[in-house]
C-alpha cells in the first residue's frame, strides 16, 4: 500500500467513526461497482440511506479536500447510489441522501473531520 492509499484509508476510517457517533450505522465500505467506480461508505441514518464521500487531505494541502468533489464525481455518486440500491433490494422509506465527510490531518495531533449532509 502507498502513502497515499494509506492516508485515504485512514481518512475513511475517520470518516466512518464520526458518522457511528453521530447516530449512523455503517452498511459497507468500498463498495464497488465494476468499473464504475466505488463508494467510500453506505450507512443509515434512520430511514434514509446516506451514500457517503470521503476526501483526506494533509494540513497545508493546497486545496480543501471537499474542493475535490467536481460535478462528474457528484454525477458519477448518483449513478452508483442508484445501482446501489438496485442490488440491494430498492431505497428505504426515508429517500436516498450523498453526504461529504472532509478530513484534513494534521502533522500531529487528531484529524479535523468536516461532514456535510445532503450535499448533491
Amino acid at each position: 500500500m502507498n502513502a497515499r492509499s494509506a492516508l485515504g484509508e485512514y481518512g475513511e476510517t475517520v470518516a466512518a467513526r464520526r458518522l457511528v457517533a453521530a447516530g449512523m450505522t455503517v452498511l459497507e465500505r468500498n463498495w464497488r461497482c465494476g468499473r464504475t467506480g466505488e463508494i467510500d461508505i453506505v450507512a443509515r441514518d434512520g430511514d434514509v440511506l446516506v451514500v457517503c464521500e470521503v476526501k483526506t487531505r494533509r494540513r497545508g494541502a493546497f486545496q480543501h479536500p471537499m474542493a475535490a468533489v467536481t460535478p462528474q464525481k457528484a454525477e458519477r455518486l448518483r449513478g452508483l447510489a442508484e445501482r446501489w440500491i438496485h442490488a440491494h433490494g430498492g431505497a428505504p422509506p426515508g429517500g436516498v441522501r450523498i453526504d461529504l465527510v472532509g478530513v484534513v490531518v494534521p502533522r500531529r495531533g487528531r484529524a479535523v473531520v468536516e461532514h456535510a449532509r445532503g450535499v448533491f
